[in-house]
């Protein structure tokens, strides 16, 4: 009653308008009208949604870092994982290709021969024209004597040659018989490329019959069959049988020795071929 009696008091101050004013408050509900603070609660409901907004953000901001801290440490802690080794192939014996040789250097199928040092010869013959390196030369006085007994005459013909008496052995008696080069080339070898040079060589004949000296024919003889069953037991060997892999003709009364370390490697290092060396002939 209060109240209104207030109100009453109030718009008859007011009198044009205390009627009207009056019948619009009787229109408002009474819990309206009697909550003073509804105002100001419409007025706080956008403040908290919106800090329930942040609330909520931050809250997620929060676990996912977290989130993020747990993951990464768990990658950094985790230990790495092990590869397994790849399969080793393995290639049989068969399936490997051989490695290809390669060709000497040849001239016409001749290799080249450094010479030997003059202090290293030592002579054969009595008039020491035919001289060999010191171990050879031993070696074939003992293949010589040991054939005596079995009367045979080993006769050396050619031993150490130098490059200057190849010269001419190959060129001027190429020219005095008009061979052509690669014919001479089948018979003897050019300067520089003779296992004469090497003080290893030796050409051989039958003291018997001289006819057959650096002949073919010369296989025909009681010393070359001698030779071939016994010149082994001396460290000395065919240079170039029929067939050769260099492709030289057969000389049956042409012979090197390779009775020591030196001597193989000169004959034999140079001579990893599979196929002849082709001459043009």
């Amino acid at each position: 009653m209060l109240a209104k009696s207030g109100f009453h008091g109030f718009f008859a101050l007011f009198p044009n308008n205390s009627n009207d004013t009056l019948g619009q408050m009787d229109d408002i509900p009474e819990a309206l009208r009697d909550n003073p603070d509804s105002g100001q609660s419409s007025r706080r409901a956008p403040g908290l949604i919106v800090g329930g907004l942040v609330g909520l953000g931050a809250i997620a901001l929060l676990g996912g870092t977290f989130f993020f801290r747990s993951t990464s440490q768990s990658q950094v802690e985790s230990p790495p994982t092990a590869t397994p080794p790849e399969p080793i192939a393995i290639v049989e014996p068969s399936q490997a290709q051989a490695p290809t040789p390669e060709e000497p250097d040849n001239i016409l199928g001749h290799l080249p021969y450094q010479e030997a040092p003059e202090s290293e010869l030592k002579a054969v013959t009595a008039n020491g024209r035919i001289r060999l390196r010191t171990a050879a030369a031993s070696k074939f006085l003992q293949m010589q004597a040991a054939a005596r007994t079995n009367g045979i005459i080993l006769l050396p013909i050619s031993g150490f040659r130098s490059t200057s008496e190849q010269d001419y052995l190959f060129f001027k008696v190429k020219e005095q018989r008009g061979q052509e080069t690669s014919k001479r080339a089948e018979v003897s070898a050019p300067p520089g490329y003779s296992e004469h040079h090497t003080g290893y060589a030796i050409d051989i004949g039958d003291g018997k019959v001289p006819a057959t000296n650096l002949s073919p024919s010369f296989e025909k003889t009681a010393a070359f069959r001698w030779l071939k069953n016994n010149a082994a037991k001396y460290s000395f060997e065919l240079s170039f049988p029929p067939n050769n892999p260099q492709g030289i003709s057969y000389e049956p009364w042409h012979w090197r020795f390779v009775g020591d370390s030196h001597s193989l490697e000169t004959f034999y290092k140079v001579r990893n071929l599979q196929q002849p060396i082709k001459n043009n002939r």
